[in-house]
């Protein structure tokens, strides 16, 4: 059994602050800790001229190879991709049953090994057709957005109300929040250990996911909206640009298409230890 952790940190301009993380640290082999797509060195999995590329449908494909990763993955799109009939008594009614999409979500990356899912979110996209493929890989329409589009402040203190997205937020900005003085922007330059944190958000009341099919400018965000949010506005675009403006995360998941062709990124503790799991283990 886990407890959280109920501190507090405040960034240093004071601005704003943010819960910590009740998991612990995971660490990484320098190799992995030192390789950033920013020194230019990089080389894309599509750069063989005349050759099909598509890694997001290699992803898929790879996925499918595997009874556990087929099995949830078609879970997940079945229940993700179900209409709800329509009752009239229901004026905001959702057109699919998103808690359940959700639950269907975490189960898929919390049982699927890492090197099977985050090929599938984080593959590297040569077009938009690949990029929009990418898009829905968490079938958006129901995990991510809803009719009502809630200020981002609101979905923040719903997610804060529940005991395990309230802990896999304050891990993602542990363990994403843009850092100076390092190469990649991240926490000790831990590319993977955001990523983690990233798909531990995946199925919570912060979802987040691709803004758009842009193929060479990845935007990430949430289901909200800081419209109408008066004194708090600042607070409000401030949460927000902590997914939309995030160079740490976004060096993430580039580095993860491009420069480890989404299946080499190793962790390294103690030798009696395992690789970690695709996101935070549940608190009880």
């Amino acid at each position: 059994v886990r407890t959280t952790v109920c501190r507090f940190f405040h960034e240093v301009s004071g601005e704003e602050f943010y819960e910590t993380s009740p998991y612990e640290p995971i660490h990484f082999s320098e190799e992995f800790r030192h390789a950033s797509i920013i020194s230019g060195n990089a080389v894309s999995p599509c750069s063989e001229a005349g050759k099909p590329c598509n890694p997001c449908l290699d992803a898929a494909k790879a996925c499918n190879l595997n009874e556990t990763c087929k099995r949830l993955r078609s879970a997940y799109n079945s229940i993700c991709s179900k209409a709800v009939p329509p009752q009239s008594s229901l004026a905001n009614q959702e057109p699919c049953s998103r808690k359940r999409c959700q639950k269907a979500l975490r189960q898929f990356f919390e049982r699927v090994s890492w090197e099977l899912s985050y090929p599938l979110l984080f593959c590297f996209c040569p077009d938009q057709a690949c990029a929009e493929r990418r898009r829905r890989t968490i079938v958006p329409s129901c995990s991510h957005q809803e009719r009502h589009k809630p200020s981002c402040l609101e979905l923040r203190h719903t997610c804060r109300s529940d005991a395990l997205c309230r802990s896999r937020l304050a891990d993602f900005h542990m363990n994403c929040q843009m850092t100076p003085h390092t190469v990649t922007s991240c926490p000790h330059d831990n590319y993977h250990g955001c990523l983690m944190s990233y798909v531990g958000l995946i199925g919570s009341d912060v979802t987040p996911n691709y803004s758009d099919s842009n193929p060479s400018n990845i935007t990430i965000s949430l289901w909200c909206s800081c419209r109408g949010t008066g004194s708090q506005e600042p607070e409000c675009e401030a949460f927000h640009r902590d997914f939309t403006h995030n160079t740490c995360l976004k060096n993430a998941i580039q580095s993860f298409g491009y420069g480890s062709e989404g299946g080499t990124l190793l962790a390294t503790e103690a030798p009696s230890t395992i690789l970690p799991p695709a996101q935070p283990p549940v608190i009880s």
